[in-house]
């Protein structure tokens, strides 16, 4: 559906070339939750803004349902972009106008008919939760509530595509867990196509399907959510989901456990083969003795994320066996270096 061919963006800043966005090739299936994560500069605010024209790439090209924005006119541009709905950090709402208001205006000025705009106004507050807040003015709402309705807005041009510039930045924890649920929920019964930045990882970790790691203009990592979750490559990427910063273990203590073993990380999916007692069989199969030092479970959209940090006290020989029956179960493991 979004077709990113290598897209690039340059600005001239003082007489110097910036580069925001350096030869990015992304493609986003209908249907799905796409995130781009990145550190404050990598250029995901500017490589987003790409998706719709806000942003003119300098060179590439940018497809939607096969095709190519930079080629189209004007006003098929324009009609091309009221099938790109977009929600932002700082909300964007008219404070003088009523909740209501702000949803009507644009439909308004796009030309919908008074009963069409009503119908699709109660029709997408109902959605995010605000049908009593209709004629209430963005001052009145809580953080949350002003980007239920900024995304209710967006939802009412009835787009097939949403984009999403670090929604959720701005809110507090409970808020942003609210919102995410509630992405999940358009996601899932209007099927939208959603593509959203964010340097949270929580937000990837909860709706996405699939995610790019940005650094200095570039794509340095893609793939499926649970993929870069247990097998990080880049270390931009290990930066943020790095095992061994996860758990938190004193250098001291790390020291001591491997001088009698082996530290490890585990991951099961939350799959069939994995609830199997695969760790607990360990200590009976093999002349390995396993101990768990800290662990949690991760939610991530599809599937659950079981993590373990766990001390294999054994012999190089049964260390390996154990690993390898291990893996054999459908565990993923990751040896501390």
């Amino acid at each position: 559906m979004i077709e990113l061919k290598q897209t690039s963006k340059t600005y001239e800043v003082n007489g110097k070339k910036v580069e925001a966005v350096k030869d990015v090739s992304l493609t986003i299936e209908k249907g799905e939750v796409f995130g781009v994560i990145g550190y404050s500069g990598a250029g995901k605010s500017t490589l987003i803004r790409c998706v719709n024209l806000l942003e003119k790439p300098t060179s590439g090209e940018v497809f939607i349902n096969g095709v190519s924005l930079t080629t189209l006119s004007k006003q098929d541009l324009q009609k091309t972009r009221r099938k790109i709905g977009m929600i932002f950090q700082g909300y964007n709402l008219l404070k003088t106008a009523t909740v209501y208001e702000n949803i009507a205006i644009p439909l308004k000025l796009e030309g919908i008919d008074k009963e069409t705009i009503q119908k699709r106004a109660e029709k997408y507050l109902e959605i995010v939760g605000l049908s009593d807040k209709v004629n209430h003015y963005p001052s009145q709402l809580s953080g949350g509530q002003k980007q239920r309705v900024a995304i209710a807005r967006a939802l009412a041009h009835e787009p097939e595509i949403l984009l999403s510039d670090e929604a959720t930045s701005a809110l507090d924890p409970e808020t942003t867990e609210a919102i995410l649920e509630l992405l999940l929920k358009i996601n899932r019964e209007l099927g939208l196509t959603i593509f959203l930045i964010t340097h949270e990882l929580n937000v990837v970790q909860r709706i996405c399907d699939r995610v790019a790691v940005m650094e200095n203009g570039r794509v340095v990592e893609e793939g499926k959510v649970v993929d870069i979750f247990t097998h990080p490559q880049h270390p931009t990427t290990k930066r943020f989901i790095g095992s061994e910063s996860a758990f938190n273990l004193p250098e001291a203590l790390k020291t001591e456990y491997r001088k009698t073993g082996k530290l490890v990380s585990l991951y099961f999916k939350g799959s069939e083969k994995s609830n199997e007692p695969a760790l607990a069989m360990v200590s009976r199969k093999f002349d390995v003795l396993p101990s768990i030092l800290a662990g949690g479970i991760e939610q991530l959209k599809n599937e659950t994320l079981g993590k373990l940090l766990v001390h294999l006290r054994g012999d190089k020989e049964a260390y390996e066996e154990a690993i390898g029956y291990l893996e054999s179960e459908g565990v993923i493991v990751e040896e501390w270096k």
